[in-house]
């Protein structure tokens, strides 16, 4: 295994800077040197097959995910293909993609695995085919080119710890909390919590988190789930929802029972629902993630090591929790409402 090159969000930034000037430009950073002329910069994998999988197209997430691909794949001249499953639930979809990259004989793959183990054996055969593999967003456990993603435990202390402000704000900070979450087991899903868990005792020792709930990738189970707890115990005082359909069914449930006042509300991911929700004060803060990152940096890198670069084994270009005070700031735009893709 090779030794793991962490990278901080700082050097993150500067790094998607050098990516997108990757593609305007000659490429001279990122792609090793040369020029046009001499068989270096991008012109080097244009034409290039490199086909990108998210978790599921049924997601604004995905979709801006696949919409950073795409506009890298135009920068670079690449041939993109953009696929995922419906459902975030469709490991085996997931994996008949990506058997289907090999069939068609891609050069590299971006995946945003819908699992940390169950992909790992069509990955090895892609890449014994020579095949180079970037993986986004959920690790994998068997070895890849890359790997481009939050770090998920801190960002679920940044959530813990922002849920306790919120809860000692409010007189509350003894209460008990509410997880929602999609699919269990799901790593990053788990990491998560994880760092949730740990950042919400950090000040609230006496917080608990009294109820885990998974929606399985369905919103109105997500809206009816909490809207149960909401209309059955008035001794919770907190929902923690760990990714953005746990958080649109929650605030869509906070909404229908008029709860935002006695509630405290933090979720992950910034789908146009939740961004809403914050703005009118349904949700309390979101923590957001940069997808439109992942699938560019995901291309950039696929092509680095198609072009025999090495690019950074571990990019974290990390969160932001934004809450109803940075909602409508100039700077925070890109990040709540990326482009976004139906490919």
């Amino acid at each position: 295994m090779p030794r793991i090159r962490y990278v901080s969000p700082g050097v993150a930034a500067a790094i998607a800077v050098v990516a997108i000037g990757a593609g305007l430009t000659t490429g001279k950073t990122v792609f090793g040197g040369g020029d046009a002329a001499s068989g270096g910069g991008p012109s080097a994998i244009a034409g290039t097959r490199i086909d990108v999988i998210t978790k599921a197209t049924d997601s604004e997430f995905w979709q801006s995910m696949l919409a950073g691909s795409k506009k890298a794949g135009k920068d670079l001249g690449v041939k993109l293909g953009l696929f995922g499953p419906t459902s975030e639930t469709d490991i085996d979809g997931q994996v008949k993609l990506v058997e289907n990259s090999i069939s068609r004989g891609a050069d590299a793959i971006v995946l945003a695995s819908n699992s940390s183990t169950a992909l790992n054996g069509v990955v090895k055969r892609a890449r014994a085919q020579g095949i180079k593999v970037i993986t986004v967003d959920n690790a994998i456990t068997t070895q890849s080119e890359g790997f481009i993603g939050t770090d998920n435990i801190k960002a679920g202390q940044q959530a813990g710890e922002r849920m306790c402000q919120l809860l000692t704000d409010k007189g509350q900070e003894n209460g008990k909390v509410v997880h929602e979450t999609s699919v269990s087991g799901q790593q990053v899903l788990v990491d998560r919590y994880t760092g949730f868990k740990e950042g919400l005792a950090k000040d609230c020792p006496d917080a608990q988190i009294v109820q885990t709930l998974a929606n399985d990738n369905d919103i109105n189970k997500a809206v009816s789930q909490v809207g149960d707890v909401l209309s059955s115990r008035n001794d919770v005082v907190g929902v923690f929802a760990d990714n953005n359909v746990g958080g649109t069914g929650a605030a869509r449930a906070i909404k229908e029972k008029n709860a935002a006042s006695r509630l405290v509300s933090v979720a992950f991911d910034s789908d146009p629902a939740e961004v809403d929700a914050v703005k009118n004060g349904t949700l309390s803060a979101i923590v957001v993630q940069n997808p439109y990152f992942f699938g560019y940096q995901g291309v950039v890198e696929a092509g680095m090591m198609v072009r025999g670069s090495r690019p950074p084994v571990k990019l974290d270009p990390g969160a932001v929790v934004i809450d109803r005070s940075l909602a409508a700031k100039p700077e925070y735009q890109s990040l709540l409402n990326p482009p976004k893709t139906k490919g």
